[in-house]
């Protein structure tokens, strides 16, 4: 029972710590902080909505979901409740697996399956894109 205590304990503090990233990336300022609070709710919409696609190839479908799951996981290589460094290995496997997608489906698609500031995006999947569409 103890377990469970402590399991539903980490999740509420997951649950929290998503929330006020998404709270965050709302009341910032524009800059870097609120590109960075912003960048993980980002990439879950991101990756929901290329999941739903059918422009985009299956193999790319696959690395989308797995970063999803990775982020969403409880597991991992840094423990969340570390400030500042905690998400950091969400961030670079979102990171690898939107650049192996970017490689995979056209530019369009996922600048218009992107939510956040299109700069951002096109600085994230680096040379396969010179600039983001208008």
């Amino acid at each position: 029972m103890t377990w469970l205590r402590l399991a539903l304990i980490g999740a509420g503090v997951v649950v929290a710590s998503w929330g006020v990233l998404v709270l965050l990336a709302r009341r910032l300022p524009p800059g870097i902080l609120r590109d960075l609070a912003g960048f993980l709710p980002a990439c879950v919409t991101l990756t929901r909505r290329l999941r739903k696609d059918p422009r985009v190839p299956r193999r790319a479908k696959v690395a989308v979901a797995f970063a999803g799951l990775w982020v969403l996981s409880p597991i991992d290589l840094i423990p969340e409740f570390l400030p500042v460094i905690g998400p950091l290995d969400d961030v670079v496997v979102v990171a690898l697996a939107l650049r192996y997608a970017a490689r995979q489906v056209p530019p369009e698609v996922l600048f218009d399956a992107w939510p956040g500031e299109p700069r951002l995006l096109a600085r994230l999947i680096g040379s396969t894109v010179e600039s983001p569409p208008v």
